[in-house]
Formats: structure tokens, C-alpha cells, sequence
């Protein structure tokens, strides 16, 4: 009888043993999971803060892969395109006037993130007064972006909130 006893508690704490393990496996594989999606948020960030918040675009090569997928509102959509076409975007921006933005928030999963940022234009240049761009402030835009295994940008989504850009005088001269 000790002998079946002991045999039960041996069977059990040897099923408790492998669940403890296997889980220990899930937990590693959690915490990989976890680190990828925080790096993927950080550098999101950074791509922000350097070539949208502070006209730093000579780093464009360290977030975007050097060919990705942009899917926007209008013509872009499943578009590839060169890594330097978000630097050339940046720039063409910056010549507007004062750009300048913040980060509202970020919901990550996997490989993807999700950014809710503020853009605001001010001291409009010769450029953008050419073209009728009028300062803004703080417009709500959200990008979403899905990174390769190295942290480069692979494929993005854009949808801004035109209705509140400021829109050029209409020409009645024509």
C-alpha cells in the first residue's frame, strides 16, 4: 500500500514538475515577445522624434527597411517604395515651415504598432507660403507599422485627420 502511495505522489509531483517547466518555456517565450514589441515601440519613437519632431532625416535608413509597403489615403495605397521616400517626405515638411510634433500614444502587438502623434506647423517658409500652407496645430494623426525581425520598418499604414489641416485658398483667377 506505502508502496502505491508513494508511487502516486511520485507520478504527481513529476506532472507537476513538467507543467512547471513547459510553462517556464511559454514564460520565455513571452518575455522575447515582449522585448521585440518594446524595442518595435521604441524605435517607432524614435523614428518620430527624429525625422518628424526635430528635422533629423539623415537617419531614415536606421527605421525604415530599404524597401516598404505604404498604404495611405489617395494614390498610395499597396505602393512600394524606397526607404529614402520617408526622408524625401520629412524634408519636404520641414520646408514648409516649423514642424514640430509629440507622441500622444502607442498600442503595440507583435509586430506591429500603432501611433497616435500630434502635428503642428508654425513660421511658415517662402515654400509653404507659396504653395497656401497655413500653420496648424497639434492635428491628430495615426500611423501604423509592421517591423521585420531586424526593427526596420516594413510596411506602413497612414490616416490623418485632413479635415483639420488647413487647406489652400481656392483660385478664382481661372
Amino acid at each position: 500500500m506505502r508502496t502505491a502511495i508513494f508511487s502516486l505522489v511520485a507520478a504527481g509531483l513529476m506532472v507537476v514538475g513538467c507543467t512547471q517547466t513547459a510553462e517556464s518555456g511559454d514564460a520565455g517565450a513571452d518575455v522575447a515577445a515582449t522585448d521585440t514589441t518594446e524595442r518595435n515601440k521604441r524605435l517607432a519613437r524614435e523614428f518620430y522624434e527624429n525625422l518628424w519632431f526635430s528635422n533629423n532625416t539623415s537617419v531614415y535608413a536606421d527605421y525604415v527597411a530599404d524597401e516598404y509597403v505604404v498604404h495611405d489615403l489617395g494614390e498610395r495605397k499597396n505602393v512600394t517604395e524606397q526607404a529614402i521616400e520617408q526622408k524625401n517626405i520629412a524634408d519636404f515638411f520641414h520646408g514648409m515651415g516649423t514642424m514640430t510634433g509629440e507622441m500622444d500614444y502607442q498600442i503595440a502587438e507583435g509586430d506591429m504598432v500603432a501611433n497616435r502623434w500630434w502635428l503642428s506647423l508654425s513660421d511658415i517658409s517662402e515654400q509653404g507660403q507659396a504653395m497656401g500652407m497655413q500653420p496648424f496645430e497639434r492635428v491628430a494623426i495615426i500611423n501604423v507599422f509592421r517591423f521585420n525581425e531586424e526593427g526596420k520598418i516594413v510596411e506602413i499604414w497612414n490616416h490623418r485627420h485632413d479635415v483639420e489641416l488647413p487647406r489652400p485658398p481656392e483660385r478664382h483667377d481661372a
